[in-house]
């Protein structure tokens, strides 16, 4: 799909530069209130960073995984290509 996931970065604490199959670009931060429940392991930085893509999809070492669809059409909408999961 258009929103897959192709090329991801850790660029700050809890921000990831993203880009995806169609060329899109922009940049996802984690809030710490996102943070709770089964995502409360991405509260460190360290286990933020060790992101990587499988068929398209942010996943990380524990399991954790986040569907790109809604994250490429906020990044789209954003004038500044950024995206606030909270």
């Amino acid at each position: 799909m258009y929103w897959d996931i192709e090329e991801v970065q850790s660029v700050a604490p809890r921000t990831l530069a993203i880009r995806f199959s169609d060329g899109l670009s922009g940049t996802l931060r984690i809030h710490e209130s996102f943070c709770t429940g089964v995502f409360q392991a991405l509260r460190d930085d360290h286990a933020v960073s060790e992101v990587r893509i499988e068929h398209g999809v942010l996943v990380w070492p524990n399991g954790l995984d986040l569907a790109p669809d809604r994250m490429y059409h906020e990044i789209k909408n954003n004038p500044n290509h950024h995206y606030e999961l909270e």
